[in-house]
């Protein structure tokens, strides 16, 4: 199911990087994210409430670029 807050992610399972860009266009870059937070994320029905619930808040991160 599409997202109305994220418009794709990806998970860099050799740093645990987790890279989400919201439709905003902008990409954050989420640091030591446990890859069972990263799969969670892919099954998660709703993709803005799990990232609303398990990672923002809970991970150190970096804004790359705006659109």
């Amino acid at each position: 199911m599409p997202s109305s807050v994220i418009q794709h992610y990806s998970y860099e399972s050799t740093k645990r990087i987790l890279y989400i860009t919201f439709v905003s266009g902008i990409t954050y870059a989420y640091k030591s994210v446990p890859i069972d937070i990263a799969n969670k994320l892919n099954a998660a029905e709703s993709k803005g409430r799990y990232f609303n619930h398990f990672i923002k808040g809970h991970f150190k991160y970096t804004k790359l670029r705006n659109k």
